[in-house]
């Protein structure tokens, strides 16, 4: 397997965790549906939008990295993996809608992460196809995590805080 740059490595996170967006936002979207939390539904059918033409872009920019495609898709699998783990540990059979976004706050602040950092890494690169890509993804990952934010504080505020916790 070819030894992949700092760049290359970071690539293949964002398309892992584009890849775990889309599984974790029909997971929370079931729990909205069994709310009855439309609003929260459409949010989450475009976040999942959104994430697979992330995927998409990325697996584009990744073909132009000869005899590292396949490097930098096992980086992407490995950090699926992780995150399906995440998911599945945190989201259990007890989980709400409240849950659900909470979770997706702390993955899509990993996320504007991960793209942060790879706009850091090509400022000194040479790889304007990457540049292009955080310059689209970046503002997306960031209005994900406002929306999620916003949605855990909303559902949170119609909480009975007195209320016992199942």
């Amino acid at each position: 397997m070819a030894e992949l740059t700092n760049l290359e490595t970071k690539l293949g996170e964002v398309l892992g965790l584009a890849r775990a967006a889309q599984m974790a936002t029909e997971k929370v979207q079931k729990l909205a549906e069994s709310e009855d939390e439309q609003e929260l539904v459409k949010t989450l059918e475009q976040m999942r939008r959104e994430a697979e033409e992330t995927e998409e872009r990325c697996l584009q920019v990744t073909s132009g990295f000869d005899g590292k495609k396949t490097a930098i898709e096992e980086e992407a699998s490995s950090v699926k993996s992780k995150a399906s783990e995440m998911l599945r540990t945190y989201l259990d059979t007890d989980s709400d809608a409240l849950d659900g976004f909470e979770f997706l706050t702390m993955a899509e602040a990993g996320e504007v992460g991960h793209w942060a950092v790879l706009r850091e890494l090509t400022e000194r690169g040479s790889h304007p196809q990457v540049t292009e890509l955080v310059e689209w993804a970046l503002p997306i990952q960031e209005r994900h995590l406002s929306a999620v934010m916003g949605a855990s504080k909303t559902l949170a505020a119609n909480e009975d805080p007195d209320e016992v916790s199942s």
